[in-house]
């Protein structure tokens, strides 16, 4: 069950990033959710980090970070993925 919520929140988190990252991204549904899904992973270590990933309540700053990192994730790897199909942004 724990596979299915991360491809969940992988999806969720990688549509969430495409949407705040200005211009047209050009990877697929199943690559934004591979990348919501590393950025997710990503987030949820910084929170290690940083000694708030567990919290009482919601854990506002975890899936704060969960968001940067899918942020993140997704745009370095739009830009790689633009790189290596040779297509060029039309931002």
């Amino acid at each position: 069950m724990s596979w299915l919520w991360a491809i969940i929140v992988g999806l969720v988190l990688g549509l969430i990033a495409k949407a705040i990252i200005p211009g047209k991204q050009q990877i697929p549904l199943w690559l934004t959710t591979v990348f919501g899904i590393i950025g997710a992973v990503l987030g949820n270590w910084l929170a290690t980090v940083f000694g708030i990933n567990e919290t009482r309540g919601i854990d506002w700053g975890r899936h704060i970070l969960q968001l940067i990192g899918a942020v993140a994730v997704v745009g370095v790897g739009d830009a790689l993925y633009a790189m290596v199909r040779g297509n060029r942004r039309t931002t």
